[in-house]
């Protein structure tokens, strides 16, 4: 019924779980949803209100729902997209073209472009851990801000 230390850690310890050990899950941030169900709360002081606040407030309660959710997940090949421990959606690195972090102060948005169609999430995860493990993975594919050449020329 029981088992010895030895015996628990030589069945953990199988492939898969090693396979396991390089992939990270993100933690959530609520900022992004409390941001916007407060920006929701500011238009009851307008003559307009309550439609505005229902509208932008209940935005912003779905991408709170969202963020308990949904869970990022990097493996060393894919980034996944899991929603209660179930697999929504699987994006293999070898068809991502670029990728970019929109307004990561706010937090933003994550753009990335994959062969077959571009892709805009909202940031609802740490936003320097999502920008580390996509650094971390495909550093390389990172949209940079270009250089105006007129003015490197003066």
């Amino acid at each position: 019924m029981f088992c010895s230390p030895k015996s628990f850690l030589a069945e953990t310890m199988t492939s898969e779980n090693l396979f396991e050990k390089d992939s990270v899950i993100l933690s959530p941030s609520y900022r992004l949803p409390i941001i916007i169900i407060f920006a929701g709360l500011l238009f009851l002081v307008t003559p307009f209100h309550p439609w505005p606040t229902i509208v932008i407030s209940s935005f912003g309660f779905f991408l709170l729902l969202q963020s308990f959710t949904l869970k990022i997940k990097f493996t060393k090949e894919d980034f996944i997209v899991l929603q209660m421990g179930n697999e929504l959606r699987r994006f293999p690195f070898k068809n991502w073209i670029a990728w970019k972090i929109l307004l990561p102060e706010l937090p933003g948005f994550l753009y990335f472009r994959e062969e077959a169609s571009p892709h805009l999430l909202p940031i609802l995860f740490e936003v320097n851990s999502l920008k580390k493990q996509l650094r971390l993975r495909v550093k390389d594919l990172e949209i940079q801000k270009e250089v105006d050449s007129s003015k490197s020329n003066n």
